[in-house]
């Protein structure tokens, strides 16, 4: 039973890094690195995309401060730098391990500030439901508002969908597939052990209390601008890097929102910071649109190495400013027993 248990983890772990691997070698098997080494050497802007990378930073601290936010109400004050810290170790914590920075923030909180572990994932439930539905409706937003683009494209091209998806290669279809078919596997799992969460009856009611959090927050006009502001700041994380590159630097807003929303989804994939899904994604779009295909690889690569290693150099600060801190003895509304 234990090696079952252990075999089982061990591939938990594996699979999301073997799935984005897979993805990446395929995607870039045929990659001249050393042209790509030159544009980064020599012909990237990299003030534009060290500048990029201050977004990246504040919307996680916009992510930090909107949780304090929603763990008011439940009677818990943390440390608004210690819900900043918590959310910089989570986004660390999910490059290791895909999808347990939301156990991990909630862990933080815990340990520091006495914060129950069970009321802190529920508000992290209500954050992904809000995100969730702000991304639906941008989503909406952006097919309404290219529908006549689309058209008059197709229109003046003489282009029609039978094409694309002709162009579309075969191991295209598969790797689309293979990443549907691994994120319903995803929530399949991930549904099983909520059902099994539900037999708990006080895990239930804690969970489902932070869940509700967001009907007790006082101040929702400013809940609702650190939400905008989180997604703004990512946008803009994005965004910015069109002007690290002379293929891209002409794009316009469209092409960086399409694109953007695109790669969002995208992560919905369990692998590494989305590595392999989003690049996948973001080149496919970004090609639609005219991109030349080694320039939108080029892109891709780049961009999503240099915010990525971001990532764990904001969680290496934190677990550095915290280790100097003391924990607070757990109890049981603090902990998960």
């Amino acid at each position: 039973m234990t090696y079952n248990k252990t075999l089982k983890k061990a591939l938990n772990i594996a699979l999301p890094f073997v799935l984005g691997g897979g993805i990446l070698w395929w995607m870039y098997r045929d990659t001249d690195f050393e042209a790509m080494e030159a544009t980064v050497l020599h012909e990237m802007n990299w003030g534009w995309m060290l500048f990029s990378l201050v977004f990246g930073v504040t919307a996680q601290l916009f992510r930090g401060i909107r949780w304090k936010q929603t763990l008011k109400p439940m009677g818990e004050h943390p440390r608004t730098m210690d819900c900043i810290h918590a959310v910089f170790i989570s986004y660390a914590s999910s490059l290791i391990i895909p999808r347990s920075g939301e156990l991990s923030r909630c862990g933080v909180l815990a340990k520091y500030d006495g914060v129950s572990f069970l009321k802190a994932l529920g508000t992290v439930v209500t954050e992904r439901a809000i995100d969730s539905l702000l991304i639906l409706g941008i989503t909406v937003g952006v097919i309404v508002s290219q529908l006549t683009v689309f058209d008059s494209f197709f229109t003046k091209t003489g282009t029609n969908l039978i094409d694309i998806l002709r162009g579309f290669t075969t191991t295209g279809y598969i790797v689309t597939v293979l990443c549907l078919v691994i994120t319903l596997a995803f929530l399949w799992v991930a549904m099983k052990r909520f059902t099994f969460m539900n037999k708990l009856k006080e895990m239930v009611e804690k969970v489902n209390e932070g869940i509700l959090s967001l009907s007790g927050v006082k101040n929702k006009p400013l809940f609702a601008f650190y939400t905008l502001a989180i997604w703004g700041s990512y946008f803009l994380h994005y965004w910015i890097t069109f002007k690290c590159f002379d293929f891209t630097e002409g794009l316009g807003f469209t092409i960086a929102i399409v694109s953007f929303i695109v790669g969002s989804i995208s992560v919905i994939v369990p692998t590494p910071n989305g590595a392999g899904p989003w690049h996948f994604a973001v080149k496919t779009i970004l090609i639609l649109y005219g991109v030349a295909d080694t320039n939108a690889v080029t892109f891709v690569l780049i961009v999503h190495t240099i915010q990525t290693a971001l990532v764990p150099l904001l969680g290496i600060y934190s677990m550095v400013v915290l280790g100097f801190r003391k924990t607070i003895p757990s109890s049981p509304t603090s902990g998960i027993a």
